[in-house]
Parts: C-alpha cells; structure tokens; sequence
C-alpha cells in the first residue's frame, strides 16, 4: 500500500504523539490484519509513504532498500541557487543531541555513509526548485545535507536559514518544502516494476506559482 501523506501528520506515535498515521490505519483498515511501515517520512514531509499488508511484502522491499534498488525522488525548494549542474553529496551523518534535547543530526566521520544526488529544476532570484534523488535513507538525510551545500531547505525550522524562511513565508510558504514525490519498486511477490508519483500539494505549488510571478 502506498499513501501520499499530507505534512504535519506523524507515521507512528511517539514523543508527545498519541496516535500516528499506522496506527489510525490499523484502525480504519480492519480488513488488513497486518500492516506495518516500510520507511518513515519526517512528520513536516508529505508524500509517498509504503505501508506492508504482509510480513513477506516487509522484508522483501525492506531487502530492495538495503541494497539500494528502490528509486527515491523528492521535490525541494532551496535557498539560493547554483546553476543547472548536478550536485552529488557524499557525507557522513550521525544523529546528535543539543542541551535542549532536540535531536539534531550533522555531518561527521564517524556517522554512518549517506548518498545524495541534487538536481537542479527552476531557478528563482533567492531559491531553486530542485529534485532530489536519495540512495541511503538516513534520518534527516536531505535537510542535512543540502544546508552541508549552503543551500537548506524553505521552511526548515530545525536546519533552515532563518532569514530566508521569513522571506519566503511572504510566498505563502506555512510548511517545511519536502515531498516524497516519486517511488520505484519492484512488487515483491511477481517481481514486475511499480512507479508511483504524488503531485506536489497545492499550497506548494501556489508558492512556485508566485515565485514565477515576481521573476
């Protein structure tokens, strides 16, 4: 099962979260006694999320995510610009803590390998739309990394410029601008390959739209 989940909304319970998206799926989709998360999508991000209906549909595209045979594509929207050239980012990331508690995440040599591919969509005066193509799936791995390039993501609260996320709040821009947008699979029982796509909500549209208008 693949769902586009909308921002704002957890996968599971946790820290504060009484109910996440699985659990109200159990809920709702009695019929399905199994179902569980294949991967997590950050509260903030919307998008395509996987849910398995079987132990067998886990493992096996747990396996596919492993060995890096699942395509992953996101849409961003990043501050600044820097050409139309792609930009492969190999960093290691390691989750951290701040005197506050927040879990943080940063780049450092002992964290663990992660693999990033930004491309370059639609260039603005002060951001570029850009696709991002993720081969390892660590915690925060986009965020992280593009604010490694000097580029963060609009409306990142945890890792975003906080300069820029006010300028482009003056777009419409009310959420974090990360979306799972495109999946590739193979189906785990006959093997054929599955590609799911989920259009990038309106209100992010609605802010590429006005970014195009004042150019």
């Amino acid at each position: 099962m693949v769902l586009n989940k909308p921002s704002g909304v957890a996968v599971h319970a946790g820290s504060n979260i009484e109910q996440g998206l699985i659990e109200a799926l159990r809920i709702i989709r009695d019929d399905c006694p199994y179902l569980e998360l294949i991967h997590r999508l950050d509260r903030d991000t919307s998008g395509c999320l996987m849910i398995a209906k079987s132990r067998e549909s886990l493992l096996h595209v747990q396996l596919q995510m492993k060995n890096h045979e699942i395509d992953k594509r996101y849409l961003t929207l990043l501050k600044g610009a820097w050409g139309s050239e792609e930009r492969l980012i190999e960093q290691p990331l390691i989750k951290n803590s701040v005197s506050s508690g927040e879990r943080m995440v940063v780049v450092a040599p002992e964290g663990k390998y992660s693999k990033t591919v930004f491309k370059p969509i639609e260039s603005f005066p002060t951001a570029q739309l850009t696709e991002v193509i993720l081969f390892t799936g660590r915690t925060h791995q986009i965020r992280v990394h593009s604010l490694y390039m000097g580029h963060p993501v609009a409306g990142d609260d945890k890792y975003g410029q906080r300069n820029f996320n006010r300028d482009i709040k003056k777009f419409g821009l009310k959420r974090l601008f990360l979306h799972a947008w495109k999946l590739g699979i193979t189906h785990p029982l006959n093997g054929e390959p599955l590609a799911f796509e989920a259009p990038l909500p309106t209100q992010l549209e609605n802010v590429i739209t006005k970014l195009r208008e004042r150019q």
